[in-house]
């Protein structure tokens, strides 16, 4: 049996000191210890080394310890929701170590399989791999990964039994799962604790093995980021020219096609997958071809903050941690994903996420996503807001990926993209036409020869 607590400090006593290394689960804010965070920041810790996928918000998560400057260091994958923690990196008060968020999720899982370091191809040809070992295999470039192996891990899960086995609710595994393994003392937050043997052992997703102490939540706030009625999903600024791209870019899928749509406007594609295929979506923080269909007039929030709404599921899905979704996407099992960019060169290469000095976001899983999905389609505007062509020559923006793309939808064409032949303009959108298009474009282009045959 493992020692269990109803007060988070107790069941961090003894645990923590200065400078130590502290993995926490929990993606965006789903599946967050918040009362082990809570604790830690009360324990006046510091100098902390915290590895997590996000930075939390500035007012909840671990933005409780960034206000605190409790936080040295932050290995992270995507920081983009929390302005304090924007303003101390770029003041030069916090030390930052962008990792793509697969690679930090496989960090972790290695780092508890004792596995010192991986090759993988994510991050190669990107400001990210700079000074990393590279080795050739099968023809191609892979960068050498070490492992992470944190002092302590903090987790949220919700049911355990007395032996520390856990168990997670829907897309609350995330990165708890593989923080879990990675600590050399872990620490779960649970719901609800249960007598040894009512647990069904087909259903725990860490055994208790890995699980040191466990905490009996009280309290919990479980914020949600977005909330959305059910039907057709909408994001801000939506036009008809985001219509159309959606369209255009829903031609793309084939039946039993597993694809993954980035946030923001790849959303959109989604609304228009043809009626007479099927097409299984993939999302990183560890769901695949599932679908929250509410009673009418009820909200979906239950995927987020784990409500007891009713739910019909779509057959054949899946849930699954972060590590195992990056696993999905890095080997190949995954055939197309449509991202958003910043820039895009002519050959391919990608822009998405980061501008220096000005725009800390992070790579989050897209490094991954075009290292390893089969096909990638960019949705995008064609000009940025300052009228400057988001098609280049070359990208001037650091890169997500060397030659990755494969197709290009804007507000006013579609292109297919070859590495080494470059860009084809193959189709305009409407009342677009060749001429603005030549304009537009600040790279050169090919024009496909069936574009103006009727």
């Amino acid at each position: 049996m493992k020692p269990i607590f109803t007060d988070a400090a107790k069941a961090l006593e003894g645990l923590v000191s200065d400078n130590m290394t502290i993995a926490a689960g929990g993606f965006g804010l789903c599946g967050i210890p918040e009362n082990l965070i809570k604790a830690l920041r009360d324990s006046g810790v510091s100098g902390l080394t915290v590895v997590s996928n996000n930075a939390g918000v500035d007012n909840f998560g671990l933005g409780w310890l960034l206000q605190t400057r409790q936080i040295k260091k932050m290995i992270s994958s995507y920081v983009g929701e929390n302005a304090l923690f924007e303003q101390q990196f770029l003041s030069g008060e916090l030390e930052l170590e962008l990792t793509p968020q697969g690679t930090l999720a496989e960090k972790l899982r290695s780092g508890g399989a004792g596995i010192p370091a991986f090759f993988t191809r994510t991050g190669y040809g990107t400001v990210l791999a700079e000074n990393k070992p590279v080795q050739t295999f099968g023809g191609k470039e892979y960068v050498l990964e070490e492992s992470i192996v944190a002092d302590l891990a903090v987790v949220k899960a919700w049911k355990a039994d007395k032996a520390g086995n856990l168990i997670f609710r829907y897309t609350a595994n995330n990165f708890n799962a593989a923080c879990a393994k990675s600590g050399r003392i872990t620490v779960a937050e649970v719901e609800e604790v249960v007598e040894i043997g009512e647990l069904d052992p087909h259903q725990v997703h860490v055994p208790g093995n890995y699980v040191d102490r466990i905490l009996i939540s009280s309290h919990l706030e479980k914020p949600i980021e977005q909330r959305t009625l059910a039907g057709k999903m909408t994001v801000k600024g939506f036009t008809p020219a985001r219509e159309w791209q959606a369209r255009r870019i829903s031609k793309e899928f084939t039946d039993g096609m597993y694809a993954n749509l980035g946030i923001g406007m790849p959303t959109l594609v989604a609304n228009y997958i043809p009626d007479n295929i099927t097409v299984t979506l993939h999302a990183e923080n560890g769901l695949m071809g599932v679908g929250p269909f509410p009673q009418e007039g009820k909200e979906d929030a239950d995927l987020i903050n784990a409500g007891k709404q009713t739910i019909t599921w779509l057959p054949g899905g899946a849930f699954f941690d972060s590590a195992e979704s990056f696993a999905m996407v890095r080997g190949g099992h995954i055939d197309m994903s449509v991202l958003g960019a910043m820039q895009v060169s002519q050959y391919g290469d990608l822009a998405n996420w980061m501008i220096p000095g000005s725009m800390v976001k992070g790579p989050g899983g897209a490094m991954d996503l075009v290292s390893g999905v089969k096909k990638i389609v960019i949705m995008m505007d064609h000009c940025a807001k300052d009228g400057t062509s988001k098609l280049l020559t070359e990208c001037t923006l650091p890169l997500t990926g060397k030659n990755v793309v494969d197709m290009v939808v804007t507000d006013l064409a579609v292109f297919e993209v070859d590495a080494e032949k470059g860009l084809t303009l193959i189709e305009l959108a409407p009342e677009s036409s060749l001429e603005l298009i030549r304009e537009k474009t600040a790279c050169p282009f090919r024009v496909a020869d069936t574009l103006f045959n009727a």
